[in-house]
């Protein structure tokens, strides 16, 4: 088993932390919250005072914050002076395509290793340790990686080099926000038109409308299989969070010179929802702002 450093323990990390120290690592933790370190050395994680000490000694380092700027001053004030040569870096954060391909670059340049590794599958899924990986950088690192990551999760996906994961994560995010928007619009036309929503959830489930968020993440509650509709939208994935996604996809799109009408439309619609105060409540949420129920 290895020395891993961890960095980062929120609602995400903390999981995914208490996982590889359930596997048999030896896992250095640091996070800013005192009551994220009791948790972590409760989950069997040895807490330490700073993110360099996390680093030091470490066969590889794990970091999952909040935004690019985070990563890339975490990884140029505390672990790059800290990594021994190496080290393998895994950048789990979901963060601008750009900073992460910087990151690798002067992490190569130092002679580490590093891959990005954003995930997909929330909160239930990372205590649960059943988190997708969607990994980008060579495949040496990628195959350092792979082990490590599998502790955490049910799939560890190879999508290219270096940007590459964070490029499949926020083309996953615009998506997966964009059609819950169109699953919301079309159950709330269902009932204004008469149909009873299981009723169409029964015939829309098998048809050609079928998506993730009908069958998996119904937004509507006593619909299909329990989902956050039906504890009033708590949990699951914060419309701000989704909103943060959205806007690194359409910034992404900005820069790539793509055009995404619906990606945009989506992250409007999720800025109005969080503008509301309703950032804090799952995504699926977002039903009650189209449908007038708030």
């Amino acid at each position: 088993m290895a020395r891993i450093g961890f960095i980062g323990l929120g609602n995400m990390g903390g999981g995914m932390a208490a996982n590889l120290a359930k596997a048999g690592h030896d896992v250095h933790a640091f996070d800013l919250s005192a009551d994220a370190l009791d948790k972590a050395k409760t989950a069997g994680c040895l807490p330490v005072d700073s993110a360099a000490a996390a680093a030091q000694g470490a066969d590889a380092v794990v970091t999952m914050l909040p935004a690019g700027r985070h990563v890339a001053q975490v990884y140029e004030e505390a672990v790059f002076p800290a990594a021994a040569p190496g080290t393998l870096l895994l950048d789990c954060s979901t963060i601008d395509v750009t900073t992460a391909k910087k990151v690798a670059e002067a992490a190569v340049a130092k002679g580490l290793a590093a891959v990005d590794a954003p995930v997909s599958g929330g909160i239930a899924a990372a205590a649960g340790g059943t988190l997708t990986f969607m990994v980008g950088g060579s495949a040496e690192a990628f195959a350092r990686a792979e082990p490590i990551l599998a502790r955490m999760g049910k799939a560890v996906i190879h999508a290219g080099p270096s940007g590459a994961g964070q490029a499949a994560k926020i083309c996953n995010n615009m998506l997966l926000g964009a059609t819950m928007v169109a699953t919301c619009e079309a159950f709330l036309l269902a009932q204004k038109l008469g149909l009873d929503p299981q009723t169409f959830y029964d015939i829309s489930s098998v048809s050609s409308g079928q998506s993730w968020s009908m069958t998996s993440y119904c937004p509507l509650p006593g619909v299909g299989p329990e989902t956050p509709a039906d504890r009033d939208y708590q949990g699951g994935f914060a419309a701000g969070l989704m909103l943060k996604d959205l806007k690194l996809a359409v910034q992404a799109a900005a820069d790539a010179d793509a055009s995404v009408p619906m990606g945009a439309e989506a992250m409007a619609l999720y800025q109005a929802f969080a503008n509301g105060g309703d950032g804090g409540l799952d995504f699926s949420g977002i039903i009650r702002m189209l449908g007038g129920m708030r």
